[in-house]
């Protein structure tokens, strides 16, 4: 049923992977999928944005991030996993859905926040935002 499961994480974040790595690691065992680890960056191009940045800033931070990725999937994914590190840039949700886009995924499982931010009552979660802008199917772990 599913071939590519898309895991987005916070490496700073532990709610955002700690319930959704589980259920994830089953369900590519259960269909014999891969998964697909996605970490967002802000974007760090953006001339207001980026004039606050040394020029190399975002070049560093993609490195640690793939870094950090790295070890967390070492760390947390099995190796009969079959496990993607993929690191994009942007607003969070936005991100995942263009990820979930160019790598085909079939599904996106990902955690909710219950911490509730000013942000989110302005903007709403990424998890919603994800769930009603996305082409595939989302589940969301509790």
């Amino acid at each position: 049923m599913y071939s590519k499961i898309m895991l987005p994480v916070d490496l700073n974040e532990e709610a955002s992977w700690r319930k959704a790595l589980p259920t994830a690691l089953t369900l590519c065992r259960s269909f014999g999928a891969s998964l697909h680890v996605v970490t967002v960056l802000p974007d760090y191009h953006m001339p207001l944005v980026g004039a606050y940045f040394p020029e190399d800033f975002a070049t560093k931070a993609h490195e640690a991030v793939t870094k950090a990725q790295h070890e967390f999937i070492q760390t947390n994914v099995p190796e009969d996993i079959t496990a993607q590190s993929v690191i994009v840039d942007g607003s969070p949700w936005e991100a995942i859905i263009k990820a979930a886009k160019k790598l085909e995924v079939d599904l996106i499982v990902m955690a909710s926040h219950n911490k509730r931010k000013f942000a989110d009552y302005v903007l709403g979660p990424n998890a919603e935002h994800v769930v009603h802008h996305s082409k595939v199917s989302v589940m969301i772990v509790r």
